[in-house]
């Protein structure tokens, strides 16, 4: 047995762990696939772990076409380093590259132009199923189509994905050319991501302790692809937290004393620059296990999304009930999104999403549950890869395709073998 936990140190578990070497697998019972372990909560979490991080192998590149065909375990840095040299990018990634395409798949993980070019899963031509049965099962919108869109954000309930072919995003410069706007308060920020919705990339950090004429002063960054013909792909440098810190290094005073010199530290009220695209997409990578600030409880991510034409009083709505509790978030991301996709567990719509970190302590459950009203009030839903607590009731309200996800998986008998605590925790 060991003690397994997901990004966010929370919950702590005990597992057994299995390596998938082959198509040929045994599944157990209460298995759910694991990959780097990037998930926050409770979502790779059960009895019995299928660790598929042994199958790694990049197994085709069309430097030509601009596509690729990997195995689910490796990871998205790996991908990078292999592609950017020869002019590609993936169309669509998450805030760390530190995560399986397995994963990206399953979470059907979204970045900052997801209001421009959607979800990862739209840059999927196939990937390969490994189902309890021991079938293999190949899967496209023209191919087993149903499984398909319910294993993209279907948070590996369907199965273990072996293989998976992307497509990929021409570019000429791994340098971002980036612009930096403050906000003095939230509805200035919501004029400017007006203003630059064309932009092909933006995202905005909130200060989620500010108060009065300042509630939701921010700090947005937008920009695109620069054209200079530089393709060299260097690793950073990156400082590790060896261990969990104190508790009490993490408190209100603190936060608050961050979130005011992070504001501050930019002097002008609009810049440019140009920057890597690892400090523009991956800022947290450059510190290894960045998880351990928050202690040895660890944190819990929040992260909602509300459609647009109600997304800014529901974002001050709850922007005034954190500052109020005093439980700030020095990590707070703002970003705007496009149409949602026919998936039936992917997060995103048309609107905006805000997700914020919480250190685990005495009242902080009773605030996210308090936010989920307002979540509930405002026709929102929470993202199943950041969840470790939402209830049920307000998990399905957000998710009306989730009736169509629980039949798929009873028709195909994956209940039996497939589950994770998060699933048990939603009756998914």
């Amino acid at each position: 047995m060991k003690k397994s936990v997901s990004w966010g140190n929370y919950p702590k578990y005990n597992v057994k762990i299995e390596q998938i070497d082959s198509n040929k697998f045994s599944f157990k019972k209460k298995s759910i696939p694991y990959g780097n372990g990037r998930s926050y909560g409770d979502s790779c979490i059960n009895d019995n772990l299928i660790d598929v991080k042994s199958r790694n192998s990049i197994l085709n590149f069309d430097k030509k076409n601009g596509s690729i065909s990997v195995e689910g375990g490796v990871l998205v840095d790996k991908v990078i380093e292999k592609i950017l040299p020869e002019g590609w990018f993936l169309p669509v990634v998450a805030g760390t590259k530190f995560i399986t395409i397995g994963g990206a798949i399953a979470s059907d993980v979204h970045g900052k132009n997801h209001h421009i070019d959607g979800c990862f899963s739209n840059y999927v031509e196939w990937f390969k199923l490994l189902m309890p049965n021991g079938s293999l099962k190949k899967c496209s919108t023209e191919e087993n189509k149903e499984l398909f869109i319910a294993s993209c954000g279907g948070m590996g309930l369907t199965g273990v994905i072996i293989e998976a072919k992307l497509k990929l995003k021409k570019i000429s410069s791994s340098n971002i050319f980036q612009t930096t706007i403050k906000s003095k308060n939230l509805k200035e920020t919501f004029e400017i991501f007006d203003r630059i919705k064309d932009e092909p990339f933006s995202v905005a950090w909130i200060d989620s302790l500010s108060k009065g004429e300042n509630l939701g002063r921010s700090i947005i960054n937008y920009g695109e692809f620069m054209d200079d013909g530089y393709l060299n792909y260097k690793k950073k440098f990156r400082l590790n937290i060896p261990f969990n810190l104190p508790s009490f290094c993490l408190n209100n005073f603190t936060i608050r004393i961050f979130n005011f010199l992070y504001y501050k530290r930019v002097l002008r009220k609009k810049s440019s620059k140009k920057t890597n695209f690892d400090s523009f997409f991956f800022p947290l990578d450059v510190l290894k296990n960045w998880n351990r600030i928050y202690g040895e409880k660890g944190f819990l991510q929040y992260q909602f999304i509300i459609p647009i034409e109600k997304s800014y009083d529901a974002l001050f709505k709850i922007l005034q009930k954190i500052s109020e509790s005093g439980k700030g978030s020095f990590l707070a991301v703002l970003k705007l999104y496009g149409k949602e996709n026919e998936n039936y567990l992917s997060f995103p719509l048309e609107g905006y999403s805000l997700a914020l970190d919480f250190k685990i302590e005495d009242g902080i459950f009773d605030l996210l549950d308090d936010l989920d009203k307002v979540v509930l009030e405002y026709d929102g839903r929470i993202y199943l890869s950041k969840d470790s607590r939402v209830s049920k009731s307000v998990f399905e309200s957000g998710y009306p395709r989730i009736s169509r996800f629980r039949q798929l998986r009873k028709n195909l008998n994956l209940e039996e073998y497939i589950s994770s605590i998060q699933s048990e925790r939603l009756g998914i």
